[in-house]
């Protein structure tokens, strides 16, 4: 096995990428990718997708825009492995061989889980209801993802740092019951600075909340939306705290630092809104530009697309089947002779 540091993590294929998934998520892993003391594996979560989408057409668009995305803000996949879920049939063969040690109590704990519970109950409704299969394993298919490539560190918003304590659980249990280190224990890998980017109305940026600033918005769209942001009555000219400011969070995950600390300085001399959303439109629509058109011409030619994605399936499953072969015969699944 190699002794470099491997990073992975992938993107729920239920719609289209915005501003928070490629601050959480695609950027760091991309600046992962291009590091030559690391193996990176990353992929389009699309059996996730199918836990909380219903809709094949969403599916499949979501999926042809995330990898159009990633290949646009310049994954290297000669060097990264970028694959669909779906294309590694071990994935969920090995699913079921950590759900036969995975602990149910460490299931019910899971946020999603209780969260869903809690709302039936405020509701007066069955404690299950609407409640799947699927949402309830999501964390033992996550830590499946992960496991299969023994990955060192997975980039994560900090609501999903439990879901990599969960995988780390469930490999522990796994290698202590069947006395040998298969699996790496996982760490999360958490940007203190923005883990989770705030949508247009202060909460997290999120598709559920209908919040959300797509990434490759064309410009006209993209200043729109930054307009739209919440902000407070306060007229230009008063002091601003840019402690709880949706505007200068964003602004701080694309800015370089000494920027940041200017801003700061003039929210303190109490910069207009009006001129902050300008700043901040002109901020991300530069860095934006360029992937923005690549996104577009990979969009109109799936066929690359679709070679990139199996080139990269081949790649993962050289590694995943060898390994499950491993950890079959390890739990008694072996061929006879």
């Amino acid at each position: 096995m190699s002794t470099k540091t491997r990073v992975l993590t992938g993107i729920t294929t239920t719609g289209t990428p915005h501003l928070g998934n490629y601050v959480g998520a695609i950027r760091p892993a991309i600046q992962a990718s291009q590091n030559t003391q690391m193996e990176s594996f990353y992929f389009l979560a699309d059996f996730h997708a199918l836990i909380k989408c219903h809709e094949p057409e969403r599916v499949e668009a979501s999926r042809r825009e995330i990898a159009a995305t990633w290949l646009a803000l310049g994954l290297d996949t000669q060097q990264a492995v970028f694959y669909r879920q779906s294309d590694i049939a071990e994935i969920p063969e090995l699913m079921w061989l950590l759900t036969s040690v995975a602990a149910k109590g460490l299931m019910n704990r899971a946020h999603a889980y209780k969260a869903a519970v809690q709302d039936n109950l405020a509701a007066q409704e069955d404690a299950d209801l609407g409640v799947t299969m699927g949402l309830y394993s999501y964390p033992i298919l996550m830590a499946a993802d992960i496991l299969m490539f023994n990955a060192h560190q997975v980039p994560v918003g900090r609501d999903q740092i439990q879901h990599i304590e969960m995988a780390r659980d469930i490999g522990q249990r796994f290698n202590h019951i069947f006395k040998e280190d298969f699996f790496t224990l996982p760490e999360a890998v958490v940007d203190q600075r923005v883990a989770v980017l705030n949508g247009l109305d202060g909460r997290k940026m999120s598709k559920s909340y209908n919040n959300t600033i797509p990434l490759f918005e064309p410009e006209k769209k993209l200043r729109k939306l930054i307009n739209k942001i919440k902000t407070n009555s306060l007229e230009p000219g008063e002091p601003k705290d840019p402690t709880d400011c949706t505007l200068f969070q964003i602004y701080t995950a694309f800015a370089e630092q000494a920027d940041v600390d200017a801003m700061r300085h003039r929210y303190a001399e109490g910069i207009g809104w009006g001129e902050m959303k300008g700043v901040l439109f002109e901020l991300i629509n530069e860095q934006l530009r360029g992937p923005r058109e690549e996104y577009q011409r990979l969009l109109a030619d799936p066929g690359y697309v679709e070679g990139v994605l199996r080139e990269g399936a081949q790649k993962a499953r050289a590694e995943a089947a060898p390994f499950l072969d491993r950890l079959k015969r390890a739990v008694g699944l072996g061929p006879f002779a």
